[in-house]
This record gives structure tokens, sequence and C-alpha cells, in this order.
């Protein structure tokens, strides 16, 4: 594994499938697919070169074990237009700032997805499990 894959999210694949995917009125439904297959993508790509997440230490209990793996979400997709020379930096703070008052509207999760109840029900409903 070459050095720094371990770390990596934005393999060339993945951005030469975001140039070839993006346009700039793309809806939300279809920026959350484009997610979606960006990381289907990523992780097909993690598995075939066997790159594993590095392994890490609990903070709580002091168990080392595999980290999680890498998730793209919608605003990384968006900061990647802006990163790899897709799109106009004032293109992308409007798109960041209109996925925002989106997600809050639907309540979706950084990923798109419809989230379950609020952040006080997600943080009690947290289990630390290994």
């Amino acid at each position: 594994m070459p050095p720094g894959d371990r770390s990596r999210t934005w393999f060339p694949e993945l951005v030469t499938d975001l140039r070839a995917a993006w346009h700039a009125d793309l809806p939300w439904e279809a920026v959350i697919e484009l997610r979606r297959q960006l990381q289907t993508r990523l992780d097909g790509i993690l598995k075939a070169r066997g790159i594993t997440p590095a392994r890490i230490r609990c903070f709580h209990c002091g168990h080392v074990g595999p980290g999680a793996p890498p998730v793209l979400t919608v605003r990384a997709v968006l900061l990647a237009l802006r990163r790899f020379d897709i799109e106009s930096e004032a293109t992308v703070r409007t798109l960041d700032k209109a996925w925002k008052k989106h997600r809050a509207l639907l309540q979706l999760d950084g990923r798109g997805e419809q989230s379950s109840g609020t952040a006080a029900e997600r943080a009690a409903a947290h289990t630390h499990v290994h």
C-alpha cells in the first residue's frame, strides 16, 4: 500500500467520477445520489487495494482496533468541487449554504439520509461497543 493511502479519501478515480457527473444545476436528490455512488466507488477502491482503516485506541476504555472507514458526506462532495477546481469558491459557498438549509428543512444527516431523532436522542442512544 503506498504511503498515505490509508488516510486518503479522494483517490484520482473519485475525482474523475465527480468531474464527469457534476452539473451546477443538479437537484439535491441527484447530489445525494452522486454522493452515494462516490461512496460505493470509494468502498470498492479500498477493498480492491486491501486498504484497511488505521488502528486506533479508544479514549474511554483503551481498546485498540480498526478505526471507522471513511464516509463521504454531501458537504465533503461540495467542498471537493472547490478543492479540485470544478466550481468556483463563490459557487461552492452558495451551494454549502443552500445544502445547510435543505438539510435542516428535511432533517437529513450528513449523507443526505433521513436522520433519526434529535441530536440529544442520538447521543443518549449511543452505546460504547467494540
